[in-house]
């Protein structure tokens, strides 16, 4: 009644050695990678030298290189650029645990410590008396 498929589908794919594949560690490690880089990148933007070298540390043994690093400040509110902070030290803390890395999940949960300190106390107003 129905004739044999003679084609191979349009749904397989390439022979899996044509192309690269990496394993869920490397993913994951390009994951936290990028996570902690903008939290570096945050961190630089409010002047926290020390806690930002500590993240291009990790970012280094991640990715092999040294981070680029924030070079100015900006006009951004710092209890704005505290709560992305502690978002993005929250998302390097969920990768980090998920591929067991102590270090940079240390960090994260320090980092997400001091953010959200530093998001709670409310900020002197300039010019205000």
């Amino acid at each position: 009644m129905y004739e044999p498929i003679r084609t191979k589908s349009v749904h397989t794919t390439a022979d899996d050695a044509d192309f690269p594949h990496r394993t869920r560690e490397e993913e994951l490690d390009i994951q936290l990678a990028g996570h902690l880089a903008a939290l570096l990148a945050v961190t630089d933007e409010l002047g926290l030298g020390p806690a930002g070298d500590a993240i291009a540390e990790q970012v280094a043994r991640l990715r092999g290189a040294p981070p680029a690093r924030h070079a100015g400040l900006t006009e951004a509110a710092p209890a704005a650029l505290h709560r992305r902070a502690h978002a993005l030290a929250g998302r390097a803390l969920v990768v980090a645990a998920s591929r067991a890395d102590t270090a940079a999940a240390i960090l994260a949960a320090e980092r997400m410590d001091a953010h959200a300190a530093a998001a709670a106390t409310p900020s002197r107003l300039v010019g205000v008396h």
